[in-house]
């Protein structure tokens, strides 16, 4: 222990009286590391940024969707469906279900005439299974349907169509035919991709269904239920024999699962990401310790002399040994330490993880296994461009500090 314990003083010593060669041969290393260590990070960025963009379109793992459909096409009693759909979920004891009509059209009265709109009929928990994310004002909740006007979500294309008056400023549209009335804007939805210029509204299914009578025949109902992932499978196939009892003749029921964690590839595709990113970054560390392994051998031919009188003052080839390998392996970790800590300062900016992955909602703290790896990395080369020199610094004799 007191010869590992002097071997590592002598490197410290080392370091501090070459610290100008240490800290050129040692700025590429602590970039190489920190390229490695973000790298890492970011895949685990990529990674949440994917889950919820993937989460928008099927619903969070794990969402399961029923949908009941009749054999020969005809429109099914949405009451009915409606009724015992509620009764199968008091029974599971479902916390966030979700009703979804889609095909629905309503007309509504923008500047240049009563134009049809996309709309589509949910409840409140709909936001919450596909982290809706809203560029202005708020979601639908319970209380809205308490309101005289009632509450509408819209897209991005029919608030610039209205003006876009602020949400704060309550702006309304005026809704024609059977639900027509005045409607009050509470949110707006962004636009979901490039070249999406889609007039859409998303309203209360209770809401809608206070209007009217019945919802028209185009309309197709489907339910949501947000379960955990490691009760779906115990579920999902019981709450499908459950809502098949006593189903009229000539209808069928549907569950399926509609979330990412269900899809197949999903978790080969983010692997292969890692695997190029990461091959990547290993690259530039590989580069980085060749070139600190061809600086320190370059240097010992400078330290003939020294390693020759320490020899000559009775230093094993052990210390000696030691001294050099340990020089390296110190300097690599403490500059992979300080790459590291840069990379952990610039990646904790909300800011900045939000400009690279815009419209990410939960940011995941600066992922530990990015640092570790980045820790390991730095040790591992330090110990492979010390050994090399090392092994040199073993062959130098007394009599080669004379000749020198």
């Amino acid at each position: 222990m007191t010869g590992f314990l002097g071997a590592l003083s002598d490197a410290w010593a080392e370091i501090r009286v070459h610290k100008l060669r240490v800290l050129l041969s040692l700025i590429g290393i602590a970039v190489s590391v920190g390229a490695l260590t973000a790298v890492v990070a970011i895949s685990e960025y990529q990674r949440q940024f994917q889950e919820e963009q993937s989460d928008r379109w099927g619903g969070r793992a794990a969402t399961v969707v029923v949908a009941v459909s009749a054999d020969d096409g005809t429109p099914v009693d949405a009451d009915e469906v409606d009724e015992r759909f509620r009764r199968a979920s008091e029974r599971f004891g479902f916390s966030h279900t979700a009703r979804i009509a889609q095909g629905l059209s309503l007309g509504v009265a923008l500047p240049d005439g009563v134009t049809p709109v996309n709309t589509r009929l949910v409840d409140p928990a709909y936001s919450q299974i596909h982290r809706e994310k809203l560029l202005e004002g708020r979601w639908l909740h319970d209380g809205d349907l308490e309101a005289l006007a009632p509450a509408v979500v819209i897209s991005e294309p029919l608030w610039e169509r209205i003006g876009r008056v602020p949400v704060a400023q309550h702006p309304t549209i005026t809704v024609t035919g059977d639900a027509g009335g005045t409607y009050q804007v509470v949110g707006v939805v962004p636009r979901q991709g490039f070249g999406d210029e889609e007039l859409r509204l998303d309203l209360l299914y209770d809401a809608y269904r206070d209007r009217v009578d019945a919802l028209p025949e185009e309309t197709f109902t489907q339910y949501e239920v947000w379960l955990g992932p490691d009760e779906v499978d115990a579920i999902a196939p019981v709450l499908a024999m459950d809502l098949r009892a006593g189903l009229p003749e000539g209808q069928t029921v549907s569950v399926s699962r509609s979330d990412w964690a269900a899809q197949p590839g999903t978790a080969d595709a983010q692997a292969t990401f890692e695997m190029v990113t990461g091959g990547i970054a290993s690259l530039i560390l590989a580069l980085g310790a060749l070139s600190l392994i061809n600086i320190q051998l370059v240097a010992m031919r400078q330290r003939v002399r020294e390693i020759g009188v320490r020899r000559a003052f009775g230093a094993s080839s052990g210390r000696v040994f030691f001294a050099v390998f340990l020089e390296s392996l110190v300097a690599t970790t403490v500059a992979g330490a300080i790459g590291i800590a840069i990379v952990v300062a610039v990646l904790r900016s909300e800011w900045l993880i939000g400009s690279m992955f815009p419209g990410i909602q939960d940011i995941p703290p600066f992922p530990m296994r990015a640092a570790l790896v980045g820790l390991v990395a730095s040790v591992v080369v330090g110990a492979v461009s010390g050994f090399i020199p090392a092994l040199v610094a073993l062959r130098v004799k007394v009599i080669d500090a004379i000749r020198f």
